[in-house]
């Protein structure tokens, strides 16, 4: 993993954090809330799992 590739994971952890927080901040925690931080954590972390940490960086 280069270091392109490191910030920008960190940047999108870091924004999809933010975007929960205020989730969140805005409606409560309750069983949606959680609902959606968890399909919304699946639906952006699994696809970069398996591109990048899973075949080694994306290679077949």
């Amino acid at each position: 993993m280069n270091a392109s590739l490191i910030f920008r994971l960190i940047c999108l952890t870091a924004l999809w954090i933010i975007l929960c927080y205020l989730l969140i901040k805005g409606r409560g925690v309750n069983l949606w809330s959680i609902f959606v931080i968890v399909a919304s954590g699946i639906t952006v972390f699994v696809p970069l799992y398996k591109k990048y940490m899973r075949n080694g960086n994306g290679k077949a």
